[in-house]
């Protein structure tokens, strides 16, 4: 039935003369066509169309043939398959590439979740015959091409292992790897055009158009992708991928130092910089770093003549970027492409001038986070507000930062990381660097960290041959003043900011050991008795008071346990943590924390201690 209203339509059409066919003929030989095709009739199909009376008919109307086609082929029938491989080859041959070329791409972006590789392999290389009969006019129609492409490829899992790589079984690599076979006559005609001119126009349209699919292909998928190493994975699709963008970018001109650089160098005052900024997207440029210095991928068409400085100061904003991000991929890239930028730094060589550079403070700031906020688990610990039943109220600071504690790999290399930045700074960078992480860290943990390196750094000024004027004298004492003072006084929340009460003990305990009085080389001597006043009598008042209420708590909680022990019903207590009711709290609990707080103060009281009979036999007079 179908076969005969097709063979009707298409003898009633040969009558036509010129494209005069009306919607209803082209409806009648698209419905007539796809059942045919559908009840497997494609060898009669194929004759017809390609009876040369039938030659204008088919040019006008036979694109409407791809959906059915593109489906039963992706069916993969093997009766039906060599037919419709001769279908589509006609029509590609015959039909008007513009047609066509909408017809294909509506079958690309119409491709379910399941079927986008096999779609997509199926359909390049008839895209690709398209887009070459375009002849000089296909730049456009390539960018449109490829961005419909990459869209659907950019759906595909990623594979994680080296196993998945190698199984691909979303069909991400196979896609990928014909990717390149797809545009490798473009990127000819554009490279033709630099060896017959020596350089082509930056805003030659085909180069363009290639010039978006690299930086989106960078994007999406390499930015999401961890690239095995060859002696991982000796043949690896995606590290493969990678290589050809990159070889991409230098054959249509795109110099890859000027790339790296280009948000160090740019002018914003040149017109149509919104433009560049949409051409050489920070995220894409972000991917390129990383494959040029972590994966080492076209390094044999990378110069080595960079500065290690100004590759760092290159990296910076790129590495900001990648450490803001919440997925576990790019934070994981930030911290490496971040160390092996400092890695080939040498140490005490970053001059402070850099430090005028809104990265090189917003990036350990973004380090800090990795520490202590890491997307993959909640922090080591919290501070607890802790409500007890029985008229009873108390409160629990539990030290949030605690480096012994850190177990995510992106805290350890986190961690790594923020040393070994601050190793790459001179003295004076190093002392303007603490005194900003001072200011603006607001994290106990962090600022116990930045005064143990000051520690480190007076401890090596004292030395023979090593003094300097930013960690002796007149420049360390208002560092000092950042370091010894408690943000609320006596009411300060010693538990809370345990980290940073006792490093900042540590240092004054080592201070006046290490520095004596008649040399006086780090000035705490001339300092001494507005650190006494302004931090070490508030911080005495301060721990007197929390532990005698955390001992009077104890004795309460001990006596309440005994009660409850004779009471039929057991005494509980609730814990809130960020207003999210946790499971009830035992007495024994109860106990084990405020004792463990009582001993956290007990540790506070021996430094300080210490200190106090440091400074009184000082001040003794000699008998």
């Amino acid at each position: 039935m179908a076969l005969e209203q097709l063979c009707d339509v298409v003898q009633r059409c040969q009558a036509i003369k010129d494209e005069g066919f009306s919607p209803e003929d082209y409806d009648l030989f698209f419905t007539a066509g796809r059942t045919c095709l559908e009840q497997g009739n494609s060898a009669q199909v194929l004759s017809i169309l390609v009876d040369e009376k039938n030659k204008n008919i088919v040019r006008c109307m036979g694109w409407n043939l791809l959906g059915p086609l593109v489906q039963i082929l992706l069916k993969k029938e093997d009766k039906n398959l060599p037919h419709c491989h001769a279908i589509l080859s006609h029509l590609l041959e015959i039909c008007s590439p513009k047609e066509l070329l909408v017809g294909l791409l509506e079958q690309v972006e119409e491709a379910d979740t399941g079927s986008i590789a096999e779609t997509v392999t199926l359909l390049l290389k008839p895209l690709q015959t398209v887009l070459l009969r375009l002849g000089m006019k296909k730049a456009s129609s390539v960018g449109m091409a490829l961005s419909t492409l990459l869209s659907q490829v950019a759906r595909l899992p990623v594979p994680v292992t080296k196993e998945q790589e190698e199984d691909d079984v979303f069909g991400l690599c196979h896609c990928c790897t014909a990717l390149l076979q797809f545009v490798k006559p473009f990127v000819e005609e554009v490279k033709e055009g630099v060896k017959d001119n020596n350089r082509i126009s930056k805003d030659n349209e085909l180069r363009v158009e290639l010039l978006k699919f690299c930086m989106k292909s960078l994007s999406k998928p390499l930015l999401e992708v961890q690239l095995k190493d060859p002696d991982t994975l000796l043949k690896s699709p995606l590290r493969d991928f990678a290589t050809e963008i990159l070889i991409i970018l230098s054959s249509i001109g795109e110099s890859l130092p000027d790339l790296l650089s280009r948000n160090v160098l740019k002018r914003r005052e040149v017109p149509g910089f919104l433009e560049e900024e949409v051409r050489y997207p920070k995220e894409s440029l972000a991917c390129l770093s990383h494959l040029l210095f972590v994966d080492h991928i076209a390094v044999d068409i990378f110069p080595a003549v960079l500065s290690p400085i100004f590759v760092l100061q290159c990296n910076m904003e790129y590495i900001e970027l990648l450490l803001s991000r919440t997925e576990e991929s790019h934070l994981l890239k930030g911290l490496v492409l971040y160390e092996k930028s400092l890695i080939r730094v040498e140490d005490n060589s970053l001059p402070v001038d850099l430090l005028e550079l809104k990265t090189f403070f917003s990036v350990p700031q973004n380090l800090v986070k990795v520490m202590t906020l890491c997307p993959d688990q909640t922090l080591v610990s919290e501070t607890f507000c802790v409500e007890v039943t029985c008229n009873l109220m108390w409160f629990i600071s539990i030290v949030d930062f605690d480096l012994s504690l850190l177990t995510s790999p992106q805290r350890t290399k986190g961690l790594k990381v923020f040393q070994l930045s601050i190793d790459k700074f001179n003295t004076e960078a190093k002392y303007k660097f603490f005194k900003g992480m001072l200011k603006t860290s607001h994290h106990a943990g962090v600022e116990g960290y930045i005064i143990k390196n000051i520690k480190n750094q007076i401890d090596f000024s004292l030395k023979p041959c090593n003094g300097n004027d930013w960690f002796l004298g007149k420049h360390l004492l208002p560092l000092l003043r950042l370091v010894l003072c408690l943000p609320h006084g006596p009411e300060t929340d010693l538990l809370q900011n345990l980290d940073r009460i006792m490093e900042s003990l540590n240092l004054l305990r080592y201070m006046l050991i290490r520095d004596k009085e008649w040399e006086n080389e780090t000035g705490i001597w001339t300092e001494l008795y507005k650190i006494e006043d302004n931090y070490l009598k508030p911080l005495r008042t301060g721990l007197n008071m929390s532990k005698a209420h955390y001992e009077a708590e104890l004795k309460s909680a001990k006596e309440n346990k005994k009660i409850s022990s004779k009471d039929s019903k057991a005494s509980v207590c609730t814990v809130t943590v960020d207003n999210e009711k946790l499971p009830n709290m035992t007495p024994e609990m109860q106990i084990q924390v405020l004792q463990s707080a009582v001993f956290t103060f007990d540790l506070i009281e021996s430094v300080l201690t210490r200190i106090e009979e440091i400074i009184e036999t000082k001040e003794r007079p000699l008998s």
